[in-house]
């Protein structure tokens, strides 16, 4: 499968999350709201102004009626449902659903702070390997449920996104020096290869230990109470967030699912922009 918060299996959690609603104490972020329509019910979102190129292709995409008709194709309960898929729209019940896209993908517009607590709604994207620079789907994207985190869960939680941080950044460095690496291929040098690249390894692990990920008193807050997928910060695009509708998520995810986690019986969506 070509897009998701990952195509390859993700540190699934299996908890079952209890509807939640939007603090009144808390602001409302600004910028222009959706309304995402399906047979469970309306989710009223806001997207993030700090993310204006998603912010603008989904609005754009909404204007124009992309998003109608199409899927949630993707469920996994405790974790988040997928949708998007231009090739949802008329896909026979068996049809395999996640390669479907338009001509182009978005750079990424990962903001630090902007987390997945649940109810965000982010953009899906091939995996770091083929796609170091994490530029997102134009159409794919995916709303956070997670689970609700203990509070002695939050180093471990922590050490797994220290550890994604040093994957990540290897895969990185490994794309900078990939020319070097494919002489060695040519010249059939596996020791050269394998040294180089536990080199990159060794160095990406150091940079991260020089500024190791901390959860904010703010996020921890947010995992532990509302809940969400800690260990997915940093690696997509987080681009608003449900104001209104908490349950409809949980509904979707409890959907039961077939091959590659596509519900047994479609969940259509609509959407409208609300306010501009």
């Amino acid at each position: 499968m070509k897009h998701f918060l990952i195509k390859t299996s993700l540190f699934l959690a299996i908890a079952t999350i209890s509807s939640c609603s939007f603090s009144q104490n808390k602001p409302v972020p600004e910028g222009p709201m959706v309304l995402i329509s399906t047979k469970y019910g309306d989710m009223k979102v806001v997207l993030y102004n700090q993310t204006p190129l998603h912010r603008d292709n989904f609005m754009k995409l909404t204007k124009e009626g992309v998003f109608d008709s199409l899927i949630f194709h993707r469920v996994i309960k405790g974790f988040m449902v997928q949708g998007g898929d231009p090739n949802s729209k008329r896909a026979t019940k068996d049809q395999v659903l996640g390669d479907g896209d338009l001509n182009y993908t978005i750079p990424a517009e990962i903001v630090p702070g902007i987390i997945h607590k649940k109810g965000v709604i982010a953009a899906a994207r091939n995996g770091d390997e083929e796609n170091p620079e994490r530029r997102s789907s134009a159409t794919q994207f995916y709303l956070a449920q997670g689970k609700v985190y203990k509070l002695e869960e939050i180093p471990v939680i922590e050490q797994k996104m220290n550890i994604g941080a040093s994957q990540s950044l290897f895969l990185k460095m490994k794309s900078e020096k990939i020319d070097t690496l494919m002489l060695f291929q040519m010249a059939r040098n596996k020791e050269g290869y394998d040294k180089l690249i536990e080199k990159l390894k060794q160095k990406a692990i150091r940079e991260v230990e020089k500024n190791p990920v901390r959860l904010t008193k703010q996020q921890v807050e947010s995992y532990t109470t509302l809940g969400g997928i800690p260990h997915l910060d940093g690696g997509y695009t987080v681009f608003g967030e449900v104001l209104e509708g908490f349950a409809v998520i949980d509904s979707i995810a409890a959907q039961p699912t077939g091959a590659n986690d596509r519900p047994l019986e479609n969940i259509r969506m609509t959407i409208k922009v609300i306010k501009e």
